[in-house]
């Protein structure tokens, strides 16, 4: 990896401004300075990298996250509309650490990042284009014991015997399916047998009542 010698000046680039007035269209022209010279050379070659995907391997407290932080600011500062940079850490913590870091960088426009969980970024998009696959925006999203007992009730509806079908088993089973990408039609197209078949049907149900 190429090294750079530390004494560069800060870089400094045009802030996208936190209005938005289309799609990508930023209003201001405050300018962000980024100090890259508290950056190791590996980190700052790291920040500033533009050829594509990149992976990041190091040890605890090497400054992984600072890298990150700066990049971002980075990336901002050389006008990449906030909106359209996407952060992912794994707990709510984390990306609450990482915005305000990236905030203490470049300002409140950082505030139109997405910095979230893998499940809160998702749910976003979910509810963003809930219209196309039939749900609405405000829809519920139900944990392993919700699941549970709506199936548990799907079956005393279709009076089987909860010894031989119990909720815990059909709900492993429905999530095999739609882990194949099987939908409730599907399941029942390929059940194998009828005790299958019977899972299949709770499956069914199981949709129609979400």
């Amino acid at each position: 990896m190429e090294r750079r010698a530390s004494s560069r000046p800060p870089f400094v680039a045009d802030s996208p401004s936190v209005a938005r007035n289309g799609a990508d269209e930023v209003t201001d022209d405050r300018r962000v300075t980024l100090d890259l010279t508290q950056l190791n050379p590996d980190q700052r070659d790291a920040v500033e990298y533009v050829g594509g995907p990149l992976l990041i391997v190091a040890g605890a407290g090497s400054g992984k996250t600072r890298v990150l932080t700066h990049r971002v600011a980075h990336l901002i500062a050389s006008g990449v509309h906030p909106m359209n940079i996407l952060a992912i850490t794994f707990t709510n913590k984390a990306a609450d650490e990482m915005r305000a870091r990236v905030k203490s960088l470049v300002g409140e426009v950082a505030d139109r990042m997405w910095v979230s969980t893998f499940h809160a970024a998702c749910v976003r998009i979910l509810r963003m284009t809930a219209d196309k696959i039939g749900y609405t925006k405000n829809f519920t999203i139900y944990d392993s014991s919700d699941s549970q007992r709506l199936i548990g009730q799907i079956i005393r509806d279709l009076n089987l015997d909860p010894k031989r079908f119990p909720a815990k088993g059909a709900q492993a089973r429905i999530s095999l399916w739609k882990n194949e990408l099987v939908d409730a039609g599907g399941a029942n197209d390929t059940a194998f047998g009828p005790f299958d078949k019977k899972y299949a049907e709770i499956y069914s149900e199981y949709q129609h009542r979400l």
